[in-house]
């Protein structure tokens, strides 16, 4: 199955499309630290009292790997953003711009208000994210550090002591991070134009495929609408238009598989703390509208 869809992609998405296939076949049974720490010598010499028997169970919960809770495997680490508050900055004009975008597709509006509110819960971090390409918002980032277990036995160290520890849902998985980064890459080698972008919104704000939608056939119509817009129109400004339009068709399935929990983590929690950014969204767009 993975070498049917490999084979069938275009150049420029086969590695993006292998890192997502990588990062979602990994296990956390397959973590180099995932083993009970309570059998270890050093553990024993350092709490005696402890020994393989007693609280064995206690022990392998508190220091086993865990993917969620910052386990140091260089597959579960988390990162957050290098110059956030700059970056977050840039994140919010792309946001606001992503409002607009929606407010100005009347169609969007012509449909009941149930469909609009699974549009948007769907489909807001995905045109986010487009929207990070059109402007093209480049960013790094930084790993959290996490306390080893040595250290923390040896101090006596709670997970939220210290200016190098963090809070357990703090960071977004850095495999999450660098897919959506090379996504926003393979965009830029495109040199997609304006009007590209807002066929390319369009394919992905009105998505026929999620659960619930009163009208999936009018949504439908409209995506292809916008599809066959975004055709006729390569086909007019490149010669190549075929292959280019087949790019532009992955990218469209790759960014719809962007989880809106890590945008608002990455993008918006450094400078606005926790807020529902999604109930913000439906009152910006539906509520004043």
């Amino acid at each position: 199955m993975y070498d049917t869809v490999y084979n069938n992609l275009s150049a420029p998405f086969k590695d993006t499309y292998s890192t997502a296939m990588a990062c979602k076949s990994e296990r956390p049974s397959a973590c180099q630290c995932n083993r009970d720490p309570v059998n270890s010598i050093l553990f024993r010499m350092l709490n005696s009292e402890v020994t393989p028997e007693a609280n064995s169970q206690q022990g392998y919960h508190q220091y086993s790997c865990n993917s969620t809770g910052g386990c140091p495997c260089e597959g579960n680490k988390k990162v957050v953003l290098k110059n956030s508050e700059s970056i977050c900055k840039k994140a919010s004009e792309v946001l606001l711009k992503t409002v607009a975008f929606i407010k100005n597709v009347p169609s969007f509006y012509q449909l009941p208000q149930e469909d609009q509110i699974l549009l948007i819960h769907k489909c807001w971090a995905p045109l986010f994210v487009l929207g990070l390409a059109q402007e093209r918002v480049d960013f790094e980032w930084k790993e959290l550090s996490v306390p080893s277990l040595l250290k923390k036995i040896l101090l006596n160290q709670s997970s939220n002591v210290g200016d190098t520890t963090v809070r357990p849902d703090a960071g977004v998985p850095f495999r999450d991070v660098q897919r959506m980064r090379m996504l926003l890459h393979k965009l830029w080698s495109l040199d997609i134009c304006t009007k590209e972008y807002a066929y390319l919104k369009g394919m992905v704000l009105f998505n026929p495929g999620i659960s619930g939608i009163r009208y999936p056939q009018y949504v439908q119509t409209l995506q292809l609408e916008a599809q066959q817009t975004l055709m006729e129109f390569t086909s007019m400004t490149h010669s190549r238009s075929h292959t280019r339009f087949t790019w532009m068709l992955e990218a469209v399935d790759i960014v719809k598989a962007i989880d809106s929990k890590m945008i608002t983590e990455l993008f918006f929690r450094p400078v606005s703390g926790i807020i529902n950014l999604e109930k913000v969204l439906l009152e910006t767009l539906l509520i004043n509208h």
